[in-house]
């Protein structure tokens, strides 16, 4: 379980086929992830994976086929930036919201737009969502815990400070790019509940 308060950034720095699956080799730089240890869970861009190697600031984590398919990870290659996260711990503070790390879709970047010193950001999701979105409710964005300031359908819209613009991969998406989204874990539970799901 995580909270979507991302703790900084990771460079995939090697990304190898392995007997169908893929291995991530992720340098988290000066990241602290804690007390990183080989089967704890880290959350890569919202993706919760399984840390198989750790060699000072670099962990490997399997990755398999139907998780690249499902995910942006299927698109990130060598070089590219990832959110990291290390697992809620008991006593952790909840910053964010409760996120699981499971990816229930991609959105798509639509918006994005310079307003005051933050930023506007417009999403589409997958029709299959739709109906979890709230506004003031919460998502997570390449496991970015946010805030849905409005809902239009199927898309929705929040507003980035400038430290999250600077402290995550928000600061690096354009129009059309593929994100991580995953609903609020309550607004599942209802949906389920009322017989939506």
């Amino acid at each position: 379980m995580f909270t979507g308060i991302i703790k900084g950034l990771g460079e995939i720095v090697a990304r190898e086929e392995t007997e169908g699956d893929t291995r991530l080799v992720v340098d988290a730089g000066d990241t602290d992830l804690g007390t990183l240890a080989i089967g704890d869970s880290v959350a890569v861009s919202g993706v919760c994976l399984t840390a198989t190697e750790i060699d000072g600031s670099r962990f490997a984590a399997d990755v398999s086929k139907e998780t690249l398919k499902l995910t942006t990870l299927g698109d990130r290659g060598v070089g590219a930036q990832v959110n990291l996260e290390s697992p809620l711990r008991a006593g952790d503070p909840l910053g964010g919201h409760m996120v699981a790390g499971h990816v229930d879709g991609l959105g798509v970047l639509e918006q994005l737009h310079a307003d005051a010193r933050s930023w506007r950001l417009g999403f589409s999701v997958p029709r299959a969502l739709a109906h979890y979105l709230a506004s003031k409710g919460s998502i997570a964005v390449d496991g970015i815990s946010l805030t849905i300031n409005e809902v239009d359908d199927r898309r929705f819209g929040v507003n980035i400070i400038p430290h999250t613009m600077a402290h995550t991969t928000l600061g690096e998406r354009r129009i059309g790019d593929r994100v991580n989204i995953e609903v609020d874990l309550v607004a599942r539970y209802l949906a389920r509940i009322a017989g939506h799901e």
